[in-house]
């Protein structure tokens, strides 16, 4: 054990998993579980506040892959990686102006739920599919991998011995009140999980910023950060620009221009507009403006996150990486791999002082914790809703239907701690998430946003782009992972960016479902096809100068950075 983490830090870590267990019990049985109806479970009873909802979004979103691997992104490649975040705030109010009103008239309990309304029965079910095997195999082992690797380093000695130890018990820790509270023990435990972990953020990026000059300061640690690598604070790169420690050019996780103008929007669009386990708070929200309201207030927390995710990475980077040599051995995987994602834990390790240790260390694990929770109600969500119902139970009771939700939930849980493990001696996690989850979101968000606006896209035409997304998207990745090389076949793959790539299988996806659908229909308006109106995307007046200063924010932002 680490001997800077005192009895002080073990004493806070238990009181805030004291206080976080309790709040969701509470809230949980408020009613009696034979009283709990399916929408009180998957979906808080429709009864969420704005500042719950905004807080629950960020809560949901920041989590280990941001605390740790957008810090590891930081360390390799700079504030670029920011865009995830900046971009996601202009995103999220295009999805409350333009997605949230369909959504909330349909009264879906889940995405997969609104392609049936749109589509078809069987092309809900292949996203039901796509999605839990993408919640299950890449976002909760990567959250519990990369979790699970900042407690090693933090609270051990970083040599991987606490590592089956921390997944177990991140896992238990968010199966203890989620499981059976559902939604609403999620998001409300969300409220108290977000301040902390913006708390924590702050105070580790402060302290960690007071360590670049001899005299401390956190404005002078800001100007020498600038002074020592004016290049890591490049918003658009250019080719060669950053050389990452691992002697890869950055420009390949983040194409220039193709970040503000490609495929960020695919991923940033299917994130936060079609992610269940995002979107599900605002389907919960007590009212459409109240929904509005919360997106607003999440999307102006969005702005801040960079300060706590990815400025730490850049000052571990300065204070590490000298003369093309890593001076911690932390940095330094079992091949001479160089590991970006050890920046947070190693300055939360070397630098935050014993007390504040274990307020930092309750901060990342309320975000792991929360992203976990979020993650498994939506999975139980999605299975139940979505196959459970229609395929195995029609008639399911409202008792039955929750208890199916839980032991999704459980099972799922369990594989991803069975996997979780096998995500060692990855460079960049938060990237590789990035590339495996573009494999399937150029597709799902084609048919979304061909569902929603283009009234003569069929349901064949949706089935056969969707399906055919997953072929393209994998052609383009031939090229850049060198599967091909040295084989006959080698020149007929490109090799592009992955960012590149998602935009590419997007537009491609979006021609097919235009294609087959004329094909099917004669260019006739389909059946199911949605009648929009100009007064369906009214927002109050307060959204709209929410969302004119967001937007005069960001354009700042990239014009100091560019």
């Amino acid at each position: 054990m680490d001997r800077n983490f005192a009895r002080i830090d073990y004493v806070i870590l238990a009181l805030y998993a004291i206080i976080i267990v309790s709040i969701g019990l509470w809230v949980s049985r408020r009613k009696k579980g034979e009283e709990r109806t399916a929408e009180d479970y998957f979906l808080a009873g429709k009864s969420l506040p704005w500042w719950a909802i905004g807080a629950s979004l960020i809560a949901a979103n920041i989590s280990a892959e941001q605390f740790i691997g957008m810090s590891g992104s930081g360390f390799a490649i700079g504030l670029a990686i920011a865009s995830y975040e900046w971009m996601a705030a202009i995103t999220l109010i295009i999805v409350g102006k333009f997605f949230l009103p369909i959504f909330i008239e349909k009264r879906i309990y889940t995405i997969p739920e609104f392609v049936e309304h749109r589509f078809s029965k069987s092309l809900k079910t292949i996203l039901a599919v796509f999605w839990i095997s993408l919640f299950i195999f890449v976002n909760l082992t990567s959250v519990l991998f990369l979790g699970a690797k900042a407690i090693d380093t933090i609270v051990g000695v970083g040599d991987g011995s606490l590592m089956l130890v921390a997944i177990l018990g991140l896992a238990l820790f968010a199966a203890a009140y989620s499981l059976w509270g559902g939604l609403s023990a999620v998001a409300w435990t969300d409220v108290v999980q977000v301040a902390l972990l913006i708390l924590g953020g702050l105070v580790t990026t402060a302290i960690a910023l007071t360590k670049l000059t001899p005299d401390g300061g956190i404005i002078k640690g800001f100007q020498h950060l600038y002074t020592v690598v004016p290049e890591k604070f490049s918003m658009i790169l250019s080719k060669g620009e950053i050389i990452t420690p691992d002697g890869r050019d950055a420009w390949w996780d983040l194409p220039g221009l193709s970040v503000l103008i490609g495929g960020m929007w695919v991923a940033n669009l299917y994130y936060w507009g079609f992610n269940q386990y995002i979107i599900q708070r605002t389907l919960a929200a007590k009212s459409l403006r109240e929904g509005q309201k919360g997106i607003v207030f999440a999307a102006f927390l969005k702005l801040i996150i960079p300060l706590i995710v990815v400025v730490p990475g850049i000052v571990a980077y300065v204070l590490n990486y000298q003369e093309g040599a890593v001076l911690d051995p932390t940095f330094i995987g079992a091949d001479g791999q160089i590991l970006n994602d050890s920046a947070a834990p190693w300055l939360i390790s070397k630098f935050i002082p014993v007390g504040l240790k274990g307020l930092v260390l309750a901060a990342l694990i309320a975000a792991i914790v929360s992203s976990l929770a979020s993650m498994l109600n939506s999975t139980s969500t999605i299975f139940t809703m979505d196959i459970y119902r229609p395929y195995f139970n029609r008639n399911a009771s409202n008792a039955k239907t929750v208890s199916v939700g839980r032991i999704t939930a459980a099972f799922a849980l369990i594989i991803a701690v069975l996997i979780a493990p096998q995500l060692s001696n990855i460079g960049q996690v938060f990237q590789y998430i990035q590339e495996y989850t573009g494999v399937v979101s150029p597709g799902i968000l084609a048919v979304f946003m061909m569902g929603l606006f283009y009234r003569k896209a069929t349901n064949k035409g949706a089935i056969i782009g969707v399906v055919l997304s997953i072929p393209i998207a994998l052609y383009f990745k031939v090229g850049p992972n060198g599967w091909a090389n040295g084989t006959a076949i080698e020149s007929l793959f490109v090799v592009l960016p992955f960012m590149k790539q998602m935009m590419i299988t997007c537009l491609a996806t979006i021609g097919l479902i235009i294609l087959f659908s004329y094909i099917d229909n004669k260019g006739a308006n389909d059946g199911k096809g949605i009648a929009l109106s100009r007064q369906l995307f009214e927002t109050s007046k307060g959204f709209n100068i929410g969302a004119l200063v967001l937007t005069i924010v960001l354009i700042f932002l990239y014009v100091v950075f560019w």
